[in-house]
């Protein structure tokens, strides 16, 4: 269930910071700004660009655990390119 993203200024959000993390825990997305411009987001755990940094290194992995290159040597591929 995701809500609609919102905005607070940091005077704000450091005054009702418990009530964000709440209305955060149920979805919702926040950013937070100083004199106007966005500082920070809070945004709920699992969802964040680090979380899908982390799960493509996950797949990468599985991907190198699925295929074994070790074998092939670098100047026949490159010659093999070449053709």
């Amino acid at each position: 269930m995701k809500t609609h993203a919102s905005t607070v200024g940091a005077f704000e959000a450091k005054n009702r910071f418990s009530e964000l993390l709440e209305r955060v825990g149920r979805g919702a997305e926040i950013t937070i700004t100083k004199h106007d411009s966005p500082v920070a987001r809070l945004v709920p755990a699992g969802t964040g660009a680090n979380s899908a940094r982390l799960k493509a290194t996950a797949e990468l992995k599985m991907l190198r655990k699925r295929y074994d290159l070790r074998s092939l040597n670098a100047r026949e591929l490159i010659d093999a390119g070449r053709r």
